[in-house]
């Protein structure tokens, strides 16, 4: 079992799924669809909290360090059930003094009272999801949020005595230039979040876009335009104050998601609502993705077997396999010494001729027992990773900003 150690208390993250949204967007593949009966969504929030207090006693020796609400979209349930939800995970859990608490928002499902109220409650640090300051590029993505939405919500944020903000941004989008993309940089590094999350757009199966892709083909942008706004990207924002930490993201010193730096080191953490993932006492598993089954499986006496649709005991070498895999989306890579403390093994020995190519090809570096990728590496990490590991089945793994 991996548990991260600090003043004695082994630490853990909580994440918590909502899956409702005021509308569908066409690229998103997420467990997430519009909802408007509230009492769905309360009913939901009650099975959410059922879950957690399942795990009330095998969490009770864990200091949790990290919330995060992700989704979905988790302002989209009314306002009294998100805070429900809030004060929820700080009286079944013990959520230490200085733990990172984040939650999604996205442009025009917030208010200024609520997120003053969500503040006082602890949450202090929020993800609002942007993409695009330019309509064209919004309207194509089926985004709902205007410029002057996201604006209104930011200010409001800081209102809120919010300091610690990352925005969401997309490249690679229908209508996108890497003139515009660039002026997207500008225009949201001038607002001055802490954190910049920047994803290159997938043509998901069973999304929209992945139906009607001959129809917007050729508004997209061609891989090598997609190559270069990328490397324009990690250049402005380090030069804006944002260096980038991971293949996705970037910010300024201090500010790096916690949360998220929980999967990319394999720490601990436990995943509650639909489709949620977790690893914890040495297994990884998840949770049913539909919401109906949830609700119900909630409230019965196994909810915890009844809710859980895979439960894999993670082996030594599937340890180290995904190891390998998260820790190279992060700029600083692999060191060879903390490989061999944590494994007992040596990284150059089980990885490094095939490394090698890599390296010859400037997709990788190795200077002094570090293994990193490269900003071209970056771009392609999938394809490397899955040379590298052997292993395909990247998709399952998806991080918010």
């Amino acid at each position: 079992m991996n548990r991260t150690e600090t003043y004695g208390a082994p630490r853990l993250g909580i994440y918590v799924h909502i899956p409702f949204c005021l509308s569908k967007c066409a690229y998103c593949d997420f467990n997430s669809a519009v909802e408007e009966d509230r009492g769905v969504m309360t009913n939901y929030v009650n099975a959410v909290i059922a879950h957690m207090e399942s795990y009330r006693s095998a969490a009770g020796d864990y200091d949790v360090d990290t919330v995060f609400f992700g989704g979905g979209t988790p302002t989209a349930l009314p306002p009294d059930e998100l805070l429900r939800l809030i004060r929820a995970v700080k009286r079944i859990f013990h959520v230490a003094k200085d733990a990172e608490f984040t939650v999604e928002a996205n442009p025009a499902t917030v208010s200024y009272a609520t997120l003053s109220r969500m503040r006082r409650l602890g949450v202090n640090r929020l993800s609002m999801g942007l993409q695009s300051p330019h309509e064209n590029e919004l309207k194509a993505l089926g985004r709902i949020h205007t410029r002057a939405d996201f604006v209104r919500s930011f200010r409001m944020a800081r209102d809120a005595r919010f300091d610690n903000i990352n925005v969401d941004l997309m490249f690679g989008i229908p209508y996108q230039t890497r003139e515009s993309l660039a002026h997207t940089l500008r225009y949201v590094t001038r607002l001055g979040p802490e954190h910049i999350s920047l994803y290159d757009l997938k043509i998901e199966p069973g999304t929209p876009f992945y139906a009607n892709y001959a129809a917007i083909a050729p508004t997209l942008p061609g891989e090598d335009a997609e190559a270069e706004m990328y490397f324009d990207s990690i250049r402005t924002l380090a030069e804006a104050g944002y260096p980038q930490y991971e293949i996705s993201n970037f910010a300024r010193r201090g500010y790096a998601c916690r949360h998220n730096l929980r999967y990319w080191n394999c720490d601990e953490y436990l995943g509650f609502g639909v489709s949620a993932h977790s690893y914890f006492s040495g297994h990884r598993f998840s949770i049913i993705p539909d919401v109906k089954q949830y609700i119900e499986g909630a409230t019965v006496k196994e909810s915890r077997i009844m809710l859980t649709a895979e439960n894999e005991e993670i082996g030594e070498r599937e340890r180290i396999g995904e190891y390998v895999m998260l820790r190279l989306r992060l700029r600083a890579g692999i060191d060879e010494y903390e490989f061999r403390s944590r494994f007992g093994l040596s990284f150059e020995e089980l990885y490094g001729e095939r490394c090698l190519r890599f390296v010859r090809g400037g997709f990788m570096t190795r200077r002094r027992g570090v293994t990193a990728l490269t900003p071209t590496g970056m771009f392609v990490s999938n394809t490397i990773l899955s040379d590298l590991l052997e292993f395909e089945d990247l998709g399952r793994y998806n991080f918010g900003g």
